[in-house]
């Protein structure tokens, strides 16, 4: 039993070290390198639906909660809240879905872009984790799981922008908010 403490000491003692934490928080190349390394082991579950679902959930959840609040927000009624992946007629894997009833010029952008949302949530996030939380090698590898999570499941699928563009009358509504705010108040 020793053995293992003494193990246990020593590994924390190594990944604990202030010379390392620095080299790994600060940086960038490292950071970028874990990353994709996440992203490539997440690709690589796509092949069973089981592992896929496993790693996919924490994100679809978030992705799919933004359309949902959107849509309850803007009046798009939500009817269906789906979580479990399933195969499309091409072999690919749809992660998750949720379905309206009363899609609208007004509600599509909204509903249909909502899990860009999760960025102001990931940007407030990465200032709170930094100014509230001691900085310990595990921790900093979940706060970079996490992120990645947070911003990868931000962007809206190839469908959301389908569904969203799908109202030529909301893209000019929107479409001139944007405009009138870019060009006025920023």
């Amino acid at each position: 039993m020793d053995f293992v403490n003494l193990l246990f000491y020593k590994l924390n003692l190594f990944f604990n070290n202030p010379e390392l934490l620095d080299f790994v928080v600060n940086n960038r190349f490292l950071l970028i390198l874990l990353v994709i390394v996440l992203l490539k082991l997440k690709y690589a579950t796509y092949s069973s639906i089981w592992m896929s679902s496993l790693i996919n959930i924490p994100g679809t959840i978030l992705h799919e909660s933004m359309h949902f609040l959107v849509g309850l927000f803007l009046n798009a009624y939500p009817t269906r809240f789906d979580l479990w992946p399933k195969k499309d007629g091409f072999g690919n894997y749809i992660m998750g879905s949720v379905g309206f009833r009363n899609v609208t010029f007004y509600n599509a952008i909204p509903a249909a872009l909502a899990p860009l949302f999760l960025l102001p949530i990931g940007y407030y996030f990465n200032r709170w984790y930094f100014n509230n939380v001691d900085i310990t090698f595990i921790n900093y590898m979940g706060y970079i799981l996490l992120q990645t999570v947070i911003i990868e499941n931000a962007v809206p699928s190839t469908t959301d922008f389908k569904v969203g563009f799908s109202y030529p009358l909301g893209v000019l509504m929107y479409g001139s908010l944007l405009t009138f705010f870019i060009i006025y108040i920023l």
